[in-house]
């Protein structure tokens, strides 16, 4: 009788050359041919250890990560395994090297963090050089990619600072209770201050303890027991301390730029996106992910904290300078890039202005908009120059300010109308106003206006305008709905950029396969 200890398993014989299975048409040919031109090995280790077991092949072990991502988008590390043990395309790229474990995988793709750049750069200069990528039309998209961070974890910047300040206040308070009622009879006083220092409120504590003779580890706790006044404004000014100690690390963690962040990813802010799971405007801990793409291939990408795309623009042109060595001579972005900053950068550094501005569509489309004689813009002027609203009421200059947030020193002019009392186009020229109306100008910006609205609206502004839609909006198309790509799977703001930077070379190798799988077909 037969049992099944006695049965062996049968034992899978596959060709020496795997090769031969693989059809001519697959993705992992076009690979090779861009991979294999490239000198990895400066960006791994390949030097063996003297000690413990061998290393798997650092090279061959990047080749099937950056196939993984070509040909999936984002794969699980555990998927990425199970690949390299039943798929011939990634038993060809390992060439016989033992299949490595989902832990070695996330271990060596952690380890691409300082060189990751530099693969992604050189796997485009090797495309581009193929397929003689134009680098001089750039366009460019964000979108915001929801962090992996718990939805509720928000900490607020404005919050932090408005209890820090009602703490300082109950400081002075407690300070000014103690010098009165403890310290008066020995001629000793606490200095009182506006900001208290956590060093300082230390130094309170001990010599408060030194002068009460306290020792906090014969404090009495608990049901029974109870704590002398002076026990008591110990713990108090410990407690306040303990406050002002957090207060101070949350608002470091947001910075200069930032207004909040997630308790599970300091990185991450909270910010509006585009999928909004309770249907009421909900924010989300996010990143603003920036591409500059050319020619349907992504040359440049970053991942931003902040929401604004206008603040992204200028990183996103230097890291484009830093890689291929120049500014693109057409950037074309949206109207969130549209900005005085940006324009003047763009003059500054040779490039053309593309970039919509907030008013852009009602300044061409809306021809209510355009012809409302309320507008400023659409005023008369008399002789000497002065505004003229439709009540035939002069518009006097009152003062000059500085813009804020101007790096570039533009100022706008402030104008007042002589008197709007009485007038009857008030309900309709300016029906919030409570005084007389006043109208602001910014002439160096008007200017700046007209300049992009000749260069859009021309001939090839619309062509690189429906470009962009096309390209740039398109690419982030395919990661989020081809390759699924709608949330980070990392935490911290540079395993994101590694994560993002490993989808875009997938992404540039995909591209490059499918155009040369067209031009086969077209040479057919």
């Amino acid at each position: 009788m037969l049992t099944t200890t006695n049965i062996k398993p049968k034992q899978l014989k596959l060709p020496l050359d795997i090769e031969t299975l693989i059809p001519v048409s697959d993705i992992v040919y076009s690979f090779c041919e861009i991979v294999d031109s490239i000198d990895l090995s400066q960006y791994v280790a390949t030097k063996e250890s003297n000690t413990g077991r061998p290393k798997y092949d650092q090279i061959k072990l990047l080749k099937a990560v950056l196939f993984s991502f070509m040909e999936n988008g984002y794969l699980s590390l555990r998927k990425i395994e199970k690949s390299c043990k039943t798929d011939i395309r990634y038993m060809y790229l390992l060439d016989g090297m033992k299949v490595p474990t989902y832990v070695s995988i996330g271990s060596f793709i952690n380890s691409l963090k300082s060189s990751i750049q530099d693969i992604f750069l050189d796997i485009n200069k090797e495309i581009f050089k193929r397929d003689s990528v134009d680098l001089n039309h750039t366009y460019i998209d964000g979108t915001k990619i929801e962090a992996n961070a718990n939805k509720y974890t928000w900490v607020w910047k404005k919050s932090c600072t408005k209890n820090r300040d009602k703490t300082f206040e109950k400081i002075t308070a407690l300070i000014e209770h103690i010098n009165i009622e403890d310290l008066a009879t020995m001629g000793i006083k606490f200095e009182i201050r506006s900001e208290y220092a956590v060093e300082y409120l230390d130094l309170l504590m001990e010599e408060y303890a030194k002068q009460m003779n306290l020792n906090p580890k014969e404090f009495k706790h608990g049901k029974g027991h109870r704590k002398t006044n002076e026990q008591r404004n110990y713990e108090l000014l410990e407690a306040y301390r303990n406050k002002i100690s957090k207060y101070i690390i949350s608002i470091n963690i947001c910075g200069d730029k930032r207004n909040s962040y997630s308790k599970t990813d300091h990185d991450a802010t909270f910010m509006r996106v585009k999928k909004d799971y309770m249907g009421n405007d909900q924010i989300l801990p996010a990143y603003n992910m920036q591409i500059a793409v050319c020619d349907e291939y992504i040359a440049v990408i970053d991942a931003k904290q902040y929401a604004s795309d206008m603040d992204c623009f200028v990183p996103l042109m230097e890291k484009f300078n830093e890689m291929y060595g120049h500014y693109p001579k057409y950037p074309v972005a949206d109207a969130g890039y549209g900005s005085y900053n940006n324009y003047i950068y763009c003059e500054e550094h040779g490039m053309e202005k593309y970039m919509k501005f907030t008013m852009f569509e009602k300044e061409t489309k809306d021809k209510k908009y355009q012809e409302n004689p309320y507008r400023a813009t659409n005023f008369a002027s008399d002789s000497e120059g002065n505004l003229i609203c439709p009540a035939g009421k002069k518009f006097q200059f009152k003062y000059e300010k500085h813009v804020k947030g101007n790096q570039y020193g533009r100022t706008e002019e402030v104008y007042e109308c002589e008197s709007c009392e009485g007038c009857e186009h008030k309900e309709k020229c300016c029906p919030r106003a409570k005084n007389n109306r006043t109208i602001r100008l910014n002439r160096e910006l008007t200017k700046t206006h007209e300049e992009v609205l000749d260069n859009l609206c021309s001939i090839q502004g619309a062509l690189l305008c429906m470009n962009r839609s096309i390209q740039a909006e398109g690419t982030f198309g395919v990661m989020k709905w081809d390759k699924s790509y709608k949330r980070a799977f990392r935490k911290g703001l540079e395993s994101v950029i590694l994560e993002f930077t490993l989808i875009s070379c997938g992404f540039n190798l995909y591209k490059y396969h499918n155009r040369k799988q067209r031009e086969a077909i077209k040479a057919a």
